[in-house]
């Protein structure tokens, strides 16, 4: 067996190396709600073991599977909702995806409304560095975070009329933001 054709049967890890393979394969609204139901599945499992009450949406959009977890009273899922968290929940919930169907998911959980709470985190971040670009700095480095927290980040930038490229690898992987 080749190297290329050994790391071609690993699974994929990575999620920017999932996006970027040229194999890549589209799935369908039908494939991503069955990789929600099975997130959904496994979350709830352990939802009942940890004796906490939620409830769970699933939706499907943008190539992503989206799972939700709310709940009317905000303290029973308090710590769940806390990014290490959610990001921990993310990968387990991904494994067992993966573990099922075979391939890799690139599902997105939100915990409490844990995602839009880090959405508006990530805006006053790029506030901060667009103002700090204005008032002259060359770039501003923002601090490392998740490929789905970057997209967000070039968004947001890419809305202030600013460029913005990620920097580093792996762990240290960050946004850039520039002028031009």
């Amino acid at each position: 067996m080749t190297e290329e054709t050994f790391k071609e049967a690993l699974p994929v890890q990575d999620e920017e190396v999932a996006d970027s393979s040229p194999s890549r394969i589209s799935r369908s609204v039908a494939d991503l709600e069955e990789e929600g139901d099975i997130a959904a599945d496994y979350i709830e499992e352990l939802l009942d073991i940890a004796d906490l009450d939620g409830d769970i949406d699933i939706d499907a959009h943008d190539g992503r599977a989206y799972v939700s977890i709310r709940s009317d009273d905000a303290d029973q899922l308090s710590r769940l909702s806390r990014s290490d968290a959610v990001a921990a929940l993310q990968e387990l919930a991904r494994i067992a995806v993966q573990v099922r169907t075979g391939s890799y998911s690139r599902l997105i959980l939100d915990i409490g409304g844990s995602r839009q709470a880090r959405q508006s985190e990530l805006s006053k971040l790029v506030e901060r560095a667009a103002e700090r670009i204005e008032s002259g700095a060359a770039s501003v480095s923002l601090p490392p975070m998740s490929s789905y927290e970057r997209k967000l980040v070039h968004d947001l930038v890419s809305e202030k009329g600013l460029h913005s490229q990620s920097s580093g690898e792996g762990k240290d992987r960050h946004t850039v933001i520039t002028s031009s």
